[in-house]
């Protein structure tokens, strides 16, 4: 059998303490997510990062740094995923703009109320990518080489 981790990004996106989330529908209960997907074919993971966090929050963002890259193998399915984790600015909100499928909401939370929801995470890496974060620093974008 050959083995394929699974390549995906998410953002890290910080206004006023509280931080750019998803409420989205995963395996028929509802979870919380950093705004996150798989990078697709021909993009960078620059552009991937820019383009998942648009698709199921709305929000432009200015990507500012990385804070780090994480394995993780899903207990649920027995897949490893390598995330890229990155630090971003909100620019602007589309608020007309429709949300990726299964995405229910785009929530801004505090460190806090995220904690004290761990039946919720989609993974153990969001708070984790929240804590690296807010620990840094965070490294410069040109250590991801496009």
């Amino acid at each position: 059998m050959t083995w394929h981790p699974h390549i995906t990004v998410a953002t890290i996106v910080e206004a006023d303490g509280r931080f750019l989330m998803v409420e989205e529908s995963k395996g028929g209960r509802l979870v919380l997510n950093q705004p996150a997907g798989h990078l697709e074919p021909d993009e960078t993971l620059r552009q991937a990062a820019v383009r998942e966090t648009i698709e199921e929050t709305g929000w432009e963002v200015a990507l500012k740094g990385v804070v780090g890259v994480y394995l993780y193998t899903a207990s649920s399915n027995g897949v490893t995923y390598q995330r890229v984790c990155f630090a971003a600015s909100p620019v602007r909100h589309e608020s007309h703009r429709e949300l990726d499928s299964g995405i229910v909401a785009a929530l801004w939370m505090t460190r806090d109320e995220l904690a004290n929801q761990p039946e919720r995470w989609r993974s153990e890496l969001i708070l984790r990518c929240i804590d690296d974060y807010l620990a840094g620093p965070t490294h410069d974008l040109a250590v991801i080489r496009d």
